[in-house]
């Protein structure tokens, strides 16, 4: 394939466009930017649409070679000039190599507790940041994905794909009413462990998890609703000894993800 040089080239428009959710969405594209991140989603298996890179910025053998087998795999690869790249990317100094993928397309009825043993649970998350290094964390445990409940946030983000190193393609990620959540959870036979300020029980008390279990964890700035605590199994709080009221969502989410890893066999 030729070389793009133009701005107004319409592969060049369609990943300037797809920084907006509004894209995405539409399209049910997202990007992919960096070279680790781009060798994730192939490793996975994602939906790779085609590769865009730029020959004059990949120093990195692997990526060469990544683009090398895709193209004889029959993946679309265009070549662009440096100046086009840097124009698409977010970083400053750029890899040299962008994806699009599609996104996956789940429901909670597909997720069973032989497939789905433990998981996330995230209501009304804001942050696309939050949700991509939750998912790392899960990544990290060995549990099985995350649910967003009543959530705006977009997990095909570039914030959130770029936070989740990679997590992104190999674990679940559903959105759902948290109705619909609470009554997935109780036919399946979930046990729900809600993490509030207000908790009964200190994490470090809790010396048995049950599964298939959810972590579930309230919004960034409002917790859990009474609503949502009544369908929680257990609450459970992690200790504030300072001034601060509250932990990072992501940070609360790993603590009590190695936390309930120890009940996992």
């Amino acid at each position: 394939m030729p070389t793009i040089t133009s701005p107004s080239n319409p592969k060049i428009k369609q990943l300037r466009a797809l920084r907006q959710r509004k894209q995405r969405d539409a399209t049910g594209l997202f990007l992919v930017e960096g070279i680790y991140h781009v060798g994730e989603a192939v490793a996975a298996g994602a939906g790779v649409e085609y590769i865009c890179y730029a020959p004059d910025l990949l120093s990195s053998s692997f990526a060469r070679e990544l683009v090398a087998q895709q193209t004889a795999l029959g993946v679309p690869c265009h070549a662009t000039t440096p100046q086009i790249f840097a124009s698409l990317a977010e970083k400053e100094n750029p890899q040299g190599i962008l994806a699009v993928v599609r996104k996956r397309q789940l429901t909670l009825e597909r997720l069973t507790p032989e497939s789905f043993p433990w998981g996330v649970a995230l209501v009304a998350p804001q942050d696309p940041g939050n949700v991509g290094a939750i998912l790392r964390s899960i990544d990290a445990v060995g549990a099985s994905g995350l649910l967003l409940l009543d959530s705006s946030v977009d997990p095909y983000h570039p914030g959130a794909v770029r936070a989740s190193m990679g997590a992104l393609f190999w674990f679940p990620v559903v959105a759902a009413p948290f109705a619909d959540f609470a009554q997935w959870a109780r036919r399946r036979g979930y046990h729900i462990y809600g993490a509030s300020a207000h908790g009964s029980a200190d994490y470090r008390s809790m010396t048995h998890y049950q599964f298939p279990g959810i972590l579930l964890l309230g919004s960034e700035r409002e917790g859990l609703s009474a609503e949502q605590a009544a369908v929680c199994d257990h609450l459970i709080r992690l200790p504030m000894k300072g001034r601060v009221s509250s932990l990072n969502l992501a940070v609360a989410a790993g603590i009590l993800l190695y936390a309930m890893a120890e009940s996992v066999g």
